[in-house]
C-alpha cells in the first residue's frame, strides 16, 4: 500500500526526522488558508498523486508554457492560485501512463535553500532477503536515468538482521554521500531513524528523493515515498488508515475486497487461476503463445462459488479483455465449485468474448460435466499449452 508524500513527511515528522513545514488542501478554498500558515518567503505547491515524476509532469488540456505537479511560489496569493489550478486536474507522468491521475489533494510547503541533492532510500532485497540502504549523490528528477547510464554511482549496504542497525552503517552511508562535519553525525541519526520507522511499520520501501543540504549546512527530507506491506496492515492500523482509494485502479480495490490477488496489466486476455505459481505460469504461456495478459488473479485455494463470480466479473470489467482463461488446478480448491462460479458469472455479466477453461484435479470429472451441461459457449482444453494456444488462437481470430 502506498501513501501520499504529506503523510510520509508526517511520518518522517513523528520519528525525529527533519522535513519542511507543510499544508494540506483539498477544497480550492481552502488553499490560501492554508498558505498564509507557512512562513515562506518561498512557497512550493505539489500535487499529490501516487507516481513519480510529478515535476516534470503535464496536466491534460494544459496551457502554453504552463508548468507541471510541482511549482514554486514567492507569495501566498500565488501559492494559492497554483493550488487551485492543479486540484480537480488530470495530472500526466512517466509513470502514470497516458491515463494519468486525478489531483484531488495539494499540499503547500515551505521552500528551502537547496546547496545539493542526494538520493537515499530504504527496501527489501529479495536477493539478500535484508533491507537495504540504497544512495546516491546524484539526488533528484533524474535518478533513473542516473540508474540507467552510471549505476556506479548508486551505492547499496544491506543490514545484517542478527547484528542490526549501527553507526557504522550511517557513517557508510554519509561517507558515500560525501558528507562532512555535522552532516556526518546528521546522517548517522537519520539512518537510525528511518530503519526503525521501517522495520516498526512494516515498510517495504522509503525513498528520499531529494536527501538535501541545505545552504546552512544541513540535511532535510524535502520529498519522500513509502510503501507499506499490504500482508501486515493487520497490524498497522495508523498506516491503514492513510490508505487512499481514489489512488487505486478500481478494479483491484473491488478485488481486495473479495480477498483476491489482482493486479491489472495491459494485455488483451484476462486470466483467472488459483495459485500465484500456476498464475505466473499461465502468464507466461501466454506471452509464448503471442499475446498479452490483461492480468494478474489468483482467487486461492479456499474460493467460493461467490468470490468466482466476482473474479469474473472483475475481469470482464476491463474494456481491453478480448477473450479469458480460466486455469484450475484442484487441490484445496474443488474443479466444481470453479465450474459453477464460472457458469453463474457467464450468465450475470453476459460474456461477449471467447472463454477457454481448463481443468484438473479434485472432482475435474464432476466440473467438466456441470460446464458441458451449462449449455454455454466454452472451449474447453485438456493442458495449460493447448489452453493457451486457444485462446490466443481465439482472440486473434
Amino acid at each position: 500500500m502506498n501513501i501520499h508524500e504529506y503523510q510520509a513527511k508526517q511520518l518522517l515528522r513523528e520519528y525525529g526526522l527533519p522535513v519542511s513545514g507543510g499544508r494540506i488542501v483539498q477544497k480550492a478554498d481552502e488553499a490560501k488558508s492554508a498558505a498564509s500558515e507557512l512562513d515562506g518567503p518561498i512557497w512550493v505547491v505539489k500535487a499529490q498523486i501516487h507516481a513519480g515524476g510529478r515535476g516534470k509532469g503535464k496536466f491534460k488540456e494544459a496551457t502554453a508554457g504552463e508548468k507541471g505537479g510541482v511549482r514554486v511560489t514567492k507569495s501566498v496569493s500565488d501559492a494559492a492560485d497554483e493550488a487551485q489550478k492543479m486540484l480537480g486536474r488530470t495530472l500526466v507522468t512517466h509513470q502514470t501512463g497516458p491515463v494519468g491521475k486525478v489531483v484531488n489533494r495539494v499540499y503547500i510547503e515551505d521552500g528551502s535553500d537547496i546547496a545539493r541533492e542526494l538520493y537515499l532510500a530504504l527496501l527489501v532485497d529479495r536477493g539478500s532477503s535484508r533491507i537495504s540502504f540504497v544512495c546516491s549523490t546524484e539526488g533528484g528528477m533524474d535518478i533513473e536515468e542516473v540508474a540507467a547510464k552510471t549505476p556506479e554511482k548508486i551505492l547499496t549496504f544491506t543490514i545484517d538482521p542478527a547484528s542490526g542497525i549501527s553507526g557504522f552503517h550511517g557513517r557508510k552511508v554519509a561517507f558515500a554521500l560525501g558528507l562532512e562535519g555535522k552532516q556526518v553525525k546528521q546522517c548517522v541519526d537519520m539512518i537510525g531513524k528511518l530503519y526503525k520507522l521501517f522495520v516498526e511499520r512494516d515498510a517495504e520501501m522509503i525513498e528520499i528523493n531529494p536527501l538535501i543540504v541545505t545552504t546552512a549546512g544541513d540535511l532535510k527530507c524535502l520529498d519522500a515515498k513509502m510503501g507499506f506491506d499490504g500482508n501486515a496492515l493487520y497490524r498497522q492500523p495508523e498506516i491503514l488508515a492513510l490508505r487512499d482509494e481514489t489512488e487505486e485502479d478500481p478494479k483491484e480495490l473491488a478485488a481486495s475486497k473479495f480477498d483476491l490477488n489482482y493486479i491489472a496489466l495491459d494485455g488483451e486476455i484476462g486470466c483467472m487461476v488459483n495459485g500465484a505459481g500456476l498464475a505466473m505460469a499461465t502468464m507466461d504461456i501466454i506471452k509464448l503463445y503471442g499475446s498479452e495478459p490483461a492480468n494478474f488473479l489468483d482467487v486461492g485455494g479456499g474460493a467460493t462459488k461467490e468470490k468466482v463470480t466476482e473474479a469474473f466479473k472483475i475481469i470482464t470489467s476491463d474494456p481491453n479483455v478480448k477473450g479469458i482463461l480460466v486455469n484450475i488446478f484442484g487441490g484445496i480448491m474443488r474443479c466444481d465449485i470453479i465450474a459453477e462460479g464460472v457458469i453463474a458469472a457467464v450468465k450475470e455479466t453476459g460474456l461477449k468474448v471467447p472463454l477457454v477453461v481448463r481443468l484438473e484435479g479434485t472432482n475435474v470429472e464432476l466440473g467438466k460435466q456441470i460446464i458441458r451441461d451449462s449449455g454455454l459457449n466454452v472451449i474447453a482444453a485438456d493442458d495449460l499449452s493447448d489452453a493457451a494456444e486457444k485462446i490466443v488462437k481465439a482472440v486473434k481470430g
